[in-house]
């Protein structure tokens, strides 16, 4: 029997480009959460090419605190590192990934986000769209450079900075808004340079000192 024009229009149309808000994957996360513990494996799976980017801005924001911003920056390492290699997921030791974790932290920390994202996502979206794995490596690489000044910067409360513009970065590459990730580039640039313009003139001020002697 002949597939009529009407039976056709009514297949439902392909979902593969249309746009997830970050806070509605996380509410479906919280939702789908399993009872009492959950795991690496399981997050990864359930986020998928979400994942880099939330790792990054939860890493990000911690990182922003003093005391903790250097393992945070070495963590950020690990996630930064595997986009550049073009994983499509973050891919952690299997002793780790298969670690049952309580899901009563998972679920604070989402409950928490979602409100947040939700306020944010009225300005950010999806805008001036750029190809995707190229862009997961273009903010790998630049996560790894600002992660350096994070973990190494001697100035106290220097880790701020870099820590919110990979905050941003992350933000705009989960959202896929291209607007704010040429903000956040130019942002990251800008602090490169004031740290490698901080570095050299600490460099020639002990120069000058040790001449002095």
């Amino acid at each position: 029997m002949p597939v009529t024009k009407s039976k056709l229009s009514t297949k439902p149309p392909s979902d593969t480009s249309v746009f997830i808000p970050t806070s509605v994957v996380l509410q479906r996360l919280h939702d789908d959460a399993p009872t009492g513990h959950f795991t690496l494996s399981w997050l990864m799976g359930s986020l998928r090419k979400r994942s880099f980017g939330i790792i990054m801005l939860l890493l990000a924001v911690v990182a922003m605190a003093p005391g903790v911003c250097v393992v945070a920056g070495l963590l950020l390492m690990i996630p930064a590192f595997q986009m550049i290699a073009g994983h499509s997921v973050p891919v952690f030791p299997r002793r780790i990934s298969i670690r049952p974790l309580p899901t009563r932290h998972l679920a604070a920390l989402v409950q928490r986000a979602i409100p947040v994202l939700r306020y944010l996502e009225k300005t950010i979206h999806p805008r001036w769209p750029t190809p995707f794995e190229a862009t997961k490596r273009l903010v790998g690489t630049v996560v790894v450079i600002l992660n350096v000044i994070v973990v190494f910067a001697p100035i106290p409360l220097s880790n701020v900075v870099p820590a919110l513009v990979i905050a941003l970065i992350s933000l705009a590459y989960l959202e896929e808004d291209g607007l704010l990730l040429s903000i956040a580039l130019v942002a990251a640039t800008i602090v490169l340079a004031v740290a490698v313009a901080t570095v050299w003139g600490t460099v020639l001020g002990a120069e000058w000192i040790g001449g002095l002697w």
